[in-house]
């Protein structure tokens, strides 16, 4: 059965490992280059890092507004601080995924243009490309650093307003708002440092994509 399992699991990869690879050559027949994927994909994933600060904040808004609740129907604001979360939840599964795209591309990328310096005859010109691999690799891993440590603060502060929720949802009344408020400090603290890194991650995306356009 573990036996079984594990072939699974390798012939999966290998199935995802060579889709991956024939959607780059078939890009690469119409003029699309795996340099151009990997720009839009840094891109992409910047796109969703602003979304995701944008409904982080969103979702602390609607936190707070919840805590300072006075009169009417707290089941109200508790939805709509709860579809926040949720919201908040979505942003950051996009920002994983994008930025295994970006992980795909770029070792796709680089392993390529290792291959290929090796055929280039000219001393000088392989001299040269390989001078641009080895910068187009420091500059990723700063981006790609930048971009896993916002990345490792969204789950923290997810579980956090999670646990609130759930709270919340059992115990809705003035007394359980009031036991939470003094989390809430905590939790404010949070996400203003994962938006600070979330801000870090993007202007390292910024960075990379203009390096990568003067190339």
């Amino acid at each position: 059965m573990k036996k079984a399992v594990i072939s699974l699991m390798l012939g999966t990869t290998l199935l995802i490992s060579g889709c991956q690879s024939a959607y780059y050559s078939a890009m690469e027949k119409v003029g699309y280059y795996k340099r151009d994927i990997m720009v839009n994909r840094v891109e992409a994933a910047r796109e969703s890092q602003e979304e995701a600060k944008a409904q982080f904040s969103s979702a602390l808004a609607e936190m707070q507004a919840l805590l300072n609740h006075d009169g009417g129907q707290l089941q109200d604001a508790y939805e709509k601080a709860r579809d926040e979360y949720e919201a908040a939840q979505s942003a950051a599964d996009d920002v994983s995924n994008r930025i295994d795209k970006v992980e795909d591309v770029a070792q796709a990328l680089f392993d390529e243009w290792q291959t290929e310096i090796a055929e280039i005859s000219n001393a000088g010109l392989r001299r040269a490309s390989q001078n641009k691999l080895n910068q187009t690799r420091r500059n990723y891993r700063q981006l790609l650093s930048a971009m896993q440590r916002s990345e490792s603060k969204m789950q923290p502060v997810l579980t956090a307003m999670k646990d609130n929720m759930l709270y919340l949802k059992h115990n809705l009344n003035a007394q359980a708002i009031g036991a939470i408020k003094g989390e809430f400090n905590g939790l404010q603290t949070d996400i203003s440092r994962l938006i600070r890194d979330m801000n870090k991650s993007i202007d390292e995306s910024n960075r990379f994509i203009s390096a990568m356009d003067k190339h």
